[in-house]
């Protein structure tokens, strides 16, 4: 078995691939057939999404949801573990969704091309002003009625802890005076570890917090929002199996206002 295991995770790797683009082709002739942009997102979820977590075997379980007026757009904020967070959130959200992503994504064929005709967020780190004017693209998003997914750690955690939230997204949702839906994820660091390609059979839980708002909360106040929320998701972390997180006060100090993008 171990002597499989190389040529497994290699067949795992390749089908995905091959999954993505297969989904991508028929998402995008069903937006020109349909002349509606939210299709390829809707397959995304029912169809593309589903099959990261089936081809190891490993069962999805997912808390009810909460009430939510899902109509009115949000801003979800969720813990990052690992690539495969994406499809889950796609899979559990029960909205189309959209994601602010590396700008380097832009060019990857077939990817770049999906994420830039759905309305994803490219964000250039490297660059102050362009980083400015994604956050600006990204509030006019959300006000035209998209939601959109942050995960506000910014990078992956190395040990299943969830590390303390930058500043980006809260300024974003206040901006877009949009609530904010938090969720837990943990699983998914087990099944994709970071830095490899082989997949592991192991059970994803997710867990979805009530909206909240973020009606006036500019200056301390945005501070206090990024506690309550925080908050809100090391407890439903922790509700799921998860270890909860580090403190907030270890970040990084001149690096918490940065636009989150998932690594």
């Amino acid at each position: 078995m171990m002597l499989l295991s190389p040529l497994i995770a290699l067949f795992q790797a390749v089908f995905l691939v091959l999954w993505l683009v297969f989904w991508i082709t028929v998402s995008g002739l069903a937006a020109i057939l349909t002349l509606n942009g939210e299709v390829p997102l809707m397959m995304a979820r029912r169809f593309w999404a589903p099959m990261h977590w089936r081809i190891t075997g490993s069962p999805l379980l997912v808390e009810p949801l909460p009430d939510v007026d899902w109509s009115k757009p949000h801003i979800f904020l969720m813990n990052h573990q690992s690539a495969f967070d994406i499809p889950v959130a796609f899979a559990v959200i029960p909205v189309n969704i959209r994601f602010i992503a590396k700008h380097v994504l832009k060019w990857i064929p077939f990817l770049g091309w999906y994420m830039a005709g759905t309305g994803m967020i490219f964000l250039n780190r490297s660059s102050p002003r362009e980083a400015i004017r994604s956050l600006k693209l990204a509030g006019e998003r959300i006000r035209a009625g998209s939601n959109l997914l942050v995960f506000p750690e910014g990078t992956r955690s190395m040990d299943g802890r969830i590390l303390p939230f930058k500043k980006g997204s809260f300024a974003l949702a206040v901006e877009a005076g949009v609530p904010i839906i938090p969720m837990a994820i943990e699983g998914t660091r087990e099944m994709l570890p970071r830095g490899s390609i082989r997949l592991r059979r192991h059970p994803l839980r997710v867990k979805v917090g009530p909206p909240i708002s973020t009606a006036g909360r500019k200056g301390a106040q945005r501070d206090a929002l990024l506690n309550e929320v925080r908050d809100a998701i090391l407890q439903l972390h922790r509700d799921i199996g998860g270890q909860g997180g580090v403190p907030q006060d270890a970040l990084t100090a001149g690096n918490d206002k940065e636009l989150e993008t998932p690594a």
